[in-house]
């Protein structure tokens, strides 16, 4: 896979849709945005000592309807570098990884579609690796200090990069979500109610119980563990 590296950046994603007439695979990392976007347009905090990467990626006769997949497999290949370094993960449906009970990873993915099937995706990464992290008040935990060590960035970049490469299923994804049977409050609408998360369907909708069976998309809901 190509890889291009950057000083700055205002958003790796609006870097990679620069190369989307080229129609290949590649990777496009920086070691700062100005304008780092996070889920339902709020900003992602992307200060020097993070790991900012968009992967490019070209797909054949993949269907519209599996786009979970997509998902799934960058958030399995975050927990796989995670884990490489001794850190403990955990995937908060749908996307977002934690470790030690504070966010360590969000994930941007932007897909391109012809008719009913994905012709293209990228995939936004924000990885904390050794960034400063006070200024988020202690709801976010960078690698480092996940791993009780000090991560060279280049090394957690090339592991990402591997795991990100390497094909993943989604029994690996499910083996990270750690919420499944417990009581979770869904935010739906303006109403807040509590109910059971019982499974996380193939499509990517969490199924609860709440006064009957139903599954949610993550566009629907906030959900807290």
């Amino acid at each position: 896979m190509k890889i291009i590296l950057l000083n700055e950046t205002t958003s790796t994603n609006d870097e990679a849709k620069k190369f989307l007439p080229m129609r290949e695979d590649l990777v496009v990392c920086a070691a700062r945005q100005t304008g780092g976007k996070g889920t339902k347009g709020r900003s992602f905090l992307s200060d020097e000592g993070g790991l900012y990467c968009s992967f490019l990626k070209f797909y054949k006769k993949l269907p519209a309807s599996e786009a979970f997949r997509i998902m799934a497999h960058a958030a399995t290949a975050v927990c796989r570098t995670a884990k490489f370094f001794g850190a403990d993960p955990e995937i908060k449906w749908p996307n977002d990884v934690y470790a030690q009970g504070r966010k360590l990873s969000g994930i941007l993915i932007e897909n391109g579609f012809l008719g009913e099937e994905i012709d293209h995706s990228i995939v936004g990464i924000g990885l904390n690796v050794s960034n400063d992290l006070s200024a988020l008040g202690g709801i976010a935990v960078n690698l480092s200090e996940a791993a009780g060590r000090a991560l060279s960035l280049q090394e957690v970049r090339s592991v990402l990069i591997g795991n990100f490469e390497r094909e993943s299923s989604f029994e690996e994804y499910l083996s990270f979500v750690r919420f499944l049977g417990r009581t979770v409050r869904v935010t739906e609408g303006g109403r807040t109610y509590e109910a059971v998360a019982r499974r996380i369907l193939r499509d990517g909708r969490l199924e609860i119980e709440a006064e009957g069976i139903r599954a949610l998309s993550a566009a629907e809901i906030a959900l807290r563990l």
